[in-house]
């Protein structure tokens, strides 16, 4: 039983943004596929939790970026779960550049849930297929994303089609490019997104209008959504001067 998995890759365009860096919605994607094919070497592929009536769901994340890869770079990322804690699953990432230095880390809580009801369960036999990994390291703090006290430019959009995914849902790596945008291109131009964290407090159906609250204030930003009264998620971070 492997206590982690690693893979390697060369930054593609379609994982960088305007300026040729790595995008924040390609990071998460980035843990996602790696999870995924961890979980498949575990004896835990998609298959298997279907059948059980389950699936995986994303409930935190927060990722480090010590500075933005460039297109064509080469990139490892490495990932492990930790213990799980009452019904959340931690993960961890960490991200090399081709030196094997160390140029970003991510922490994260995963949930199964029940596909019927759509509530949290556990299950004896996906602990029994995870491994013992007390010993591996806990990588960075798993605060909660909390929105900034301060004046908002509020907005409302509709997830279109391609934002949502096998689940049903909208995908988690689209809230950052959602948050991207709303920072827009004067922001996104000058800065990037150092760090950042996201709490998924509800799910996002299609065709559901999500109402949304940008603040910023110096280097700090949050941007969450609700949809009928209620919050669905908050991203918060920090920016950071792009340089050369």
């Amino acid at each position: 039983m492997e206590k982690s998995y690693t893979e390697t890759f060369a930054l593609r365009t379609g994982m960088c943004d305007k300026s040729g860096r790595w995008k924040p919605s390609a990071v998460l994607e980035s843990m996602q596929e790696t999870a995924t094919e961890h979980c498949k070497q575990l004896g835990l592929p998609r298959a298997f939790t279907d059948s059980l009536g389950i699936i995986w769901v994303l409930s935190r994340s927060r990722v480090v970026l010590r500075r933005a890869p460039r297109l064509g770079e080469v990139i490892s990322v490495e990932t492990w779960p930790l213990p799980p804690k009452h019904l959340f699953y931690p993960r961890i990432n960490a991200f090399r550049d081709a030196a094997g230095e160390v140029i970003g880390e991510a922490s994260s809580l995963w949930l199964l849930m029940d596909v019927e009801n759509r509530r949290a369960v556990t299950s004896d036999a996906v602990l029994a297929r995870l491994p013992e990994n007390a010993d591996m390291p806990a990588g960075i703090l798993l605060g909660a994303a909390r929105p900034l006290d301060g004046p908002a430019v509020e907005g409302a959009f509709t997830p279109p089609y391609a934002d949502f995914d096998l689940n049903g849902h909208a995908n988690n790596t689209k809230y950052l490019d959602w948050t991207c945008s709303a920072l827009g291109h004067a922001a996104m131009d000058r800065f990037r997104v150092a760090e950042f964290a996201v709490g998924y407090e509800r799910e996002i159906l299609p065709d559901e209008e999500v109402r949304t609250q940008l603040v910023r204030l110096d280097d700090r930003f949050s941007f969450c959504g609700s949809g009928d009264g209620k919050r669905c998620f908050c991203v918060a971070g920090r920016l950071e001067e792009r340089g050369e």
